[in-house]
């Protein structure tokens, strides 16, 4: 029986929570009790979950998130997403194949509803991330009834996904600490407040023209809450893209990958390839590789990785080629993806013919951007309840700026509602809006021509707000800008007071971007201490490492003198300490990881690449190929509505989620503007309920 757990990790631990057994196709396997049934199947080597009715072509996870429905099973008799239920002991699971038959249940005019159960507050919080944790403790700290509704089991969002150290400010935002861990203190600091509410497994499904707000409330009922204002923190969704293959299990949405991975432990597969270069792209990367599996390559379609440039570097060294001006063409495999073809791209973004490759592959990872999720805004200003919104579900940031912007929403509304006399302060504007920039420019990194003493290499050269290195030496050797901390650390390596090569930087570098040398013992060759974030079993004293720049480039191989942790950054991170020729100390950067795969040469069986754009799939759930959309756009059709009426395109059951934004640029490549477009209602109901829900009747096991 096939278990693809995680055994060991550099920084997770498996709480080792009992197992349940469940079924699938009557035959009984085991699952963490408490994680979702995908999670269960994916652990116990099912990756197909289904096969669509229109086609029969399989369907495993792709978002992990609820927002699809790819994930679709059968539990207990019951259609269900699979990503975001629960396994019970005993449960029955299977496939959804074709259609779910629904089970018999009484005639509605014999059922009484009862009374909807309804709340007021000041404050409704609609997400339990970073930005909604963050404003609920500003509301907290000074008494202001709120609700905080979020639909996982734990709070945090896509913090709970992140085992990196972040970027940022160490003063503003645990800049220097894991995304696990700010979840934890968030959270921790959020319950010492009486005032707020904290509604886990809440799902909030519409806003109404009474300036209601419909919730699930923890999966078993259905309430109304009335708040005299609303805070949208739901962050964001995965953009997706079209090509043949799109649809095949192994396809995945950057945070699908990481939930499996990050949180529920769940090596998803061997061998991955990644499209999308952005900080998601790259952070998974390496959080894959970090998991035990394979990293086989990673194409960004423009010229240079739009995300920090130590995440690329991190994946670089480690021996992960990474294609910029390169583009997926299709992904192939039967039942599941067994390759992947990519191409290079010209200036205007379109496959150049005879550039194809061919991985071998078992999984895609999809990480080309983010759309904020906000349509409870658009249904709140429609209806005229005061509304504010926060973090992705504003504008696309990192997880740190989200925190600030949560904490600058939490003090407006407390403004607004008369319940705060205080002006914001400043600088937290200006400090939100450092964290949320972009990456700066590249600059030449600074090597001091020195061989004498201890002292660290900065191998960081991009400009992107982060602080922690300079927070955490002793010597205060190192520098970064108080007023603008974007601008790359200075050293001051003629201090009277030098290095005292406690390690303290490299351990909390959030880019393992620092390393020492140390020229005391050996000036010809000197000792060089790297930042290890990888399986600590996997190496020991005496192995032989080979060692990298940050370009990739190989400078050798060295034995490992000593591995250590560093008192207070020990969670994670280990220090290698080997001794390395002069030439090459200060270019040494980290070390190999893994082997690079070369990839195939391949020939389409069209002369257009983009010809093959046209079978790919744009709406997942009711299978409307691109071309279809294309042709509408071509006759002149702007109306989204006219293109779900003839295709219909966002008619399924994720509602849209998926493929309205992929609509869209379908049109902006066209070169129509969306002013010209005319846009199709938002759903009102975000989620599908069992009627008996809204009813709020008991579940009797034979209801829906």
């Amino acid at each position: 029986m096939t278990e693809n757990r995680i055994k060991a990790h550099p920084i997770l631990i498996d709480d080792s929570v009992a197992n349940i057994p469940f079924y699938w196709q009557d035959q009984t396997f085991m699952a963490k009790e408490g994680e979702m049934i995908s999670s269960a199947l994916i652990a116990n080597g099912i990756t197909i979950f289904g096969h669509h009715p229109n086609d029969h072509s399989p369907q495993g996870i792709f978002c992990a998130n609820g927002q699809c429905s790819q994930c679709m099973v059968i539990a207990d008799g019951l259609p269900v997403k699979a990503c975001m239920t629960p396994v019970r002991s005993g449960m029955q699971v299977f496939p959804a194949e074709g259609l779910p038959k629904l089970p018999d249940v009484p005639p509605l005019n014999k059922i009484a509803p009862n009374p909807t159960p309804k709340y007021n507050v000041d404050v409704l919080i609609i997400g339990g991330g970073p930005a909604g944790l963050s404003a609920a403790i500003e509301l907290g700290q000074i008494g202001v009834s709120t609700i905080l509704v979020d639909d996982k089991a734990h709070l945090g969002g896509k913090l709970v996904l992140q085992t990196h150290r972040f970027f940022g400010s160490s003063e503003a935002v645990f800049a220097g600490t894991r995304g696990i861990d700010i979840a934890k203190k968030l959270e921790s600091t959020l319950r010492q407040h009486a005032a707020v509410e904290i509604w886990e497994s809440s799902t909030a499904v519409g806003v109404f023209e009474d300036k209601s707000i419909g919730v699930f409330k923890n999966g078993e009922v259905y309430v109304l809450v009335y708040p005299k204002t609303l805070l949208i923190a739901t962050g964001a969704r995965e953009k997706s893209l079209a090509f043949p293959g799109n649809t095949l299990p192994g396809i995945y949405g950057a945070g699908a990958f990481q939930t499996l991975v990050n949180r529920d432990l769940v090596r998803p597969c061997e061998n991955l390839f990644i499209i999308g270069g952005g900080n998601v792209g790259l952070i998974a990367g390496y959080q894959a590789i970090q998991a035990g599996i394979h990293v086989c390559g990673l194409a960004e379609a423009a010229p240079e990785c739009g995300g920090y440039k130590v995440h690329k570097d991190k994946l670089v060294r480690s021996g992960v080629p990474v294609y910029t001006s390169h583009t997926v063409i299709e992904a192939l495999g039967k039942d599941h993806v067994e390759k992947v073809v990519i191409a290079q791209v010209d200036k205007n973004f379109k496959p150049i013919p005879g550039t194809e490759r061919l991985y071998e592959c078992d999984t895609v990872l999809i990480a080309v951007g983010l759309d904020p999720v906000n349509e409870f805004t658009k249904q709140a200003e429609l209806v005229g309840l005061p509304v504010f919104s926060a973090g992705d579900a504003k504008e696309i940031a990192e997880a740190s700026a989200a925190i600030f912007s949560g904490k600058i929403a939490g003090r407006k509304i407390a403004g607004f509602l008369g319940k705060q006399t205080e002006e914001i302060p400043a600088d937290w504007a200006t400090m939100e809006e450092i964290l949320k920039s972009h990456p700066g420019a590249v600059k030449e990194q600074v090597i001091p021509d020195l061989e004498v003493g201890v002292f660290p290499i900065m191998h960081c050269t991009q400009e992107i707000p982060c602080n922690p290195c300079s927070t955490v030496c002793p010597r205060h050797l190192i520098h970064v800008d108080p007023a603008d901390i974007r601008h790359l650390p200075e050293v001051d390596y003629f201090a009277e007071k030098g290095c005292i090569a406690c390690g303290r930087c490299v351990a909390v570098c959030p880019g393992l971007a620092i390393t020492l040398v140390d020229y005391r013992n050996n000036k010809q060759k000197p000792l060089v201490t790297l930042p290890f974030e990888q399986d600590p079993l996997s190496i020991s004293e005496g192995d032989e490492i080979e060692l990298t720049s940050n370009e990739g480039m190989s400078l050798g191989k060295a034995t490992i003198k000593t591995i250590k942790k560093i008192k207070g950054y020990a969670n994670g991170t280990s220090l290698l300490t080997v001794e390395v020729p002069r030439e090459i100390a200060k270019l040494v950067s980290g070390l190999r990881l893994i082997e690079t795969t070369q990839p195939a040469p391949f020939e389409l069986d069209t002369d257009d690449p983009e010809d093959l754009a046209d079978d790919a799939y744009i709406c997942r759930c009711e299978r409307v190929t691109a071309g279809e959309i294309r042709a509408l756009i071509r006759s002149g059709v702007r109306d989204i509505n006219q293109i779900k009426a003839v295709t219909n395109a966002s008619m399924g059951a994720c509602g849209g989620k998926t493929c309205l934004n992929m609509i869209r640029r379908m049109y902006i490549a066209e070169g129509i503007p969306l002013s010209e477009v005319t846009e199709t209602p938002v759903r009102p109901v975000f989620i599908e309920m069992p009627v008996r829900v809204l009813a709020n009747l008991p579940d009797e096991g034979d209801r829906t």
